[in-house]
């Protein structure tokens, strides 16, 4: 929710504030509104695979379009280790898609979980089918579609919540391992996309130096991860 989302709830929380009540009627109200805006997301997201599995290929290219930033970023990114792997994965995931979204079952969570399982399934055929620096491993992943196959699906933003934080943890884990200079670069750079001047700037040097040093900075992180691979 965004700033300006939020001051829009205050007008109708300032009584409840005048009681004490106010912080907790606050947020209470922004769940209610999230809950609402997950539930009118899930239920478009269900007209669009009724009409996708009648042959409407426009919906199922509405879908797609909507969940496919998610699955890149969240799962196939981090598994796969570099942008071309993760994009060659997202068309291989859509290709399945198409293929298949006569089989999928609509259940209470929403399609977002079928979809990343699709996704998981790809992404460790192509760990298994070429030697790659990645965060994952194929026991890694296999664990995760055996869990995926065995337990309750959980809602499509909690799922991708808990990728993008499993993700952060292996970065985290990798950068602890390499120059405490270089990490930072990667750390501000990278991870929290600040702009190449300021993080330049911060670590006193000019933008041009600083291109060098993300450069040796994402080779030393490759080199951790390559160890780790063959270890």
């Amino acid at each position: 929710m965004t700033e300006r989302d939020a001051s829009a709830d205050l007008p109708d929380a300032a009584p409840a504030a005048a009681t004490g009540g106010g912080v907790v009627d606050l947020e209470a109200a922004r769940r209610k509104r999230a809950e609402a805006e997950r539930s009118a997301s899930d239920e478009a997201d269900r007209g669009l695979v009724a009409r996708a599995q009648a042959g409407d290929r426009a919906a199922l290219g509405e879908l797609l379009h909507k969940h496919g930033p998610v699955l890149y970023r969240a799962v196939l990114l981090p598994r796969l280790g570099s942008d071309a792997a993760a994009k060659d994965a997202l068309s291989e995931t859509y290709a399945k898609v198409v293929a298949n979204i006569g089989r999928f079952t609509w259940q209470n969570v929403g399609f977002y979980p079928w979809l990343r399982t699709v996704a998981l399934r790809v992404a460790l055929d192509q760990l298994r089918g070429r030697k790659r620096v990645a965060l994952w491993e194929e026991e890694d992943l296999a664990r995760e579609l055996d869990a995926a196959s065995t337990t309750t699906p959980i809602d499509d933003r909690l799922s991708a919540q808990r990728d993008l934080d499993d993700a952060k943890k292996k970065v985290d884990a990798a950068l602890e391992k390499i120059n405490p200079r270089y990490a930072n670069a990667i750390r501000m750079r990278v991870l929290e996309e600040r702009p190449r001047d300021e993080v330049a700037a911060e670590l006193g040097v000019t933008p041009a130096t600083f291109d060098v040093l993300l450069h040796r900075a994402i080779h030393a992180l490759k080199k951790t991860l390559e160890v780790k691979s063959d270890g």
